[in-house]
């Protein structure tokens, strides 16, 4: 008689997951960027909500109250150019938060994170992805400006700064739209947000109107306002007046917003994933 003996199969332990390093986790998020910018072939609505709104702004501001308030259109563009600048790219960053809300709801986000990449590529990649259409739109405001008569008084480093400003502050202030993003339970209410509160605040600022024709007791509050900073600080960038100042404030804000809301919008995407 034979005795069959059993083998007991002993599983074999997984191996530890390798530690992605800086260089991987930067090319993960050039891909999962690229990914995003992408879609905008599929979605062209997307670019243009980008381009035609401010267009149009500077259109309307420029002819149909630049007369009433500066006296002549070409006056009052060369004001109001780089505030709608400001407006513009702060409209812009909500769309780094309804992208992610989008993501996170229809579970993009998740199968991402499941894949063997960075854990903070996905972020990384839809933050960088929006600093691009940033790019784009500030560039075809200034464009279309210079066509309806804007002239730029500082050159190209002055153009140059200017645009590394506007974006280092919209990159800071992005990580407010991004904490919106992942608290609200759906991505309209991200530009719900973005209508209750940067409306009011951009439009309570220097962009349209100098500080000097407002009523007194709101002077106070657009002297102290950021937008109006930024707006002050670009005006100096681009045509003339005063630069280092809101050079400076401007860091200053964007670096203090950063500080504030970066911290709270990983806390609040780590207890939601």
């Amino acid at each position: 008689m034979t005795a069959a003996t059993a083998t007991a199969t002993v599983p074999t332990p997984l191996a530890p997951a390798r530690r992605l390093g800086l260089t991987a986790g930067l090319r993960h998020t050039l891909t999962l960027a690229w990914r995003s910018l992408v879609q905008i072939k599929h979605n062209p609505m997307e670019l243009l909500d980008l381009s035609i709104q401010p267009v149009m702004f500077v259109l309307l501001f420029t002819y149909v109250f630049g007369t009433a308030i500066a006296g002549s259109s070409g006056e009052y563009l060369t004001f109001m150019l780089p505030g709608i600048m400001v407006q513009n790219a702060l409209f812009a960053t909500m769309t780094t938060g309804f992208g992610l809300n989008n993501d996170l709801t229809k579970g993009v986000f998740d199968r991402l994170r499941a894949l063997p990449i960075a854990r903070w590529a996905p972020l990384a990649g839809r933050i960088l992805a929006d600093t691009v259409k940033q790019a784009w739109s500030i560039a075809l405001l200034l464009g279309v400006g210079m066509i309806l008569g804007f002239r730029v008084g500082n050159g190209v480093l002055g153009v140059l700064a200017a645009f590394a400003l506007l974006l280092a502050f919209t990159l800071a202030a992005s990580w407010i739209s991004v904490l919106v993003g992942v608290l609200v339970s759906e991505p309209e209410k991200v530009q719900i947000f973005g209508f209750m509160v940067i409306f009011p605040l951009t439009f309570t600022s220097n962009i349209f109107v100098p500080t000097d024709r407002m009523p007194g007791w709101l002077q106070n509050w657009v002297e102290v306002n950021p937008v109006t900073i930024v707006a002050d600080a670009l005006r100096g960038l681009l045509v003339s007046g005063p630069v280092a100042g809101p050079v400076l404030q401007t860091l200053l804000w964007g670096a203090g917003i950063a500080v504030l809301f970066a911290p709270l919008s990983l806390r609040a995407l780590k207890r939601r994933v």
